[in-house]
């Protein structure tokens, strides 16, 4: 087996899907975090097994990247902070949710008891149609949060429910997944830029 032909496929796939990436929609999630963190709003994240690490990562992102220096040895001064938390970091609380109310409800039984009106709910879902997710998003857009999802495919049912849809146009998981965390270090990258008041990063 060629496995270095392999290998430059896979890398070749990614590059075309990067190609196709749907910048505008996201801009728009650049948009609604840069309103959250000024309104001192939270943000919600979640997602299951690898997008439970994606959605998990991108709060580290949000909340210690944007005020970090580009070396990572110091916090830079600044009033603003990202009030971060993602909803399957508490496998108590998730395997509580599921044992006695059933997996469908892991994550909107938490925004039911954490999120407030103009906070944001970010969900990854590869197929865009995780039944868990879709029902946080239905509790959140009742609170009136702004719902945000990472999809993959043509989106799936979440293009109907979240607010703010970022399709990767593509149809194998693993490189979707790849693709998310990507879009999740340039949202990262651009607000760390508007907390900071820079235009250049290093680091």
């Amino acid at each position: 087996m060629d496995h270095i032909a392999n290998l430059k496929s896979y890398t070749k796939a990614v590059q075309e899907v990067l190609n196709h990436l749907p910048y505008e929609d996201i801009a728009k999630v650049v948009d609604a975090i840069w309103e959250n963190v000024n309104a001192g709003k939270a943000i919600y994240t979640m997602g299951n097994g690898g997008h439970c690490n994606t959605a998990s990562h991108m709060i580290n992102d949000l909340a210690k990247h944007t005020v970090s220096s580009d070396d990572k040895t110091a916090v830079v001064s600044t009033n603003l902070r990202f009030r971060t938390a993602c909803f399957n970091d508490s496998m108590s609380f998730v395997t509580g949710i599921g044992n006695d109310m059933g997996f469908d409800y892991i994550f909107s039984e938490q925004v039911i008891n954490w999120v407030k009106p103009g906070d944001i709910v970010l969900g990854v879902s590869g197929s865009g149609n995780s039944k868990n997710i879709l029902n946080a998003f239905e509790e959140a857009n009742k609170i009136g949060a702004t719902t945000i999802c990472y999809s993959g495919f043509k989106g799936g049912k979440a293009l109907n429910v979240a607010k703010i849809n970022v399709v990767v146009p593509h149809n194998k998981m693993v490189q979707v997944e790849d693709v998310h965390l990507m879009v999740n270090h340039m949202i990262a990258d651009e607000l760390k830029r508007l907390v900071q008041n820079r235009t250049e990063l290093v680091g």
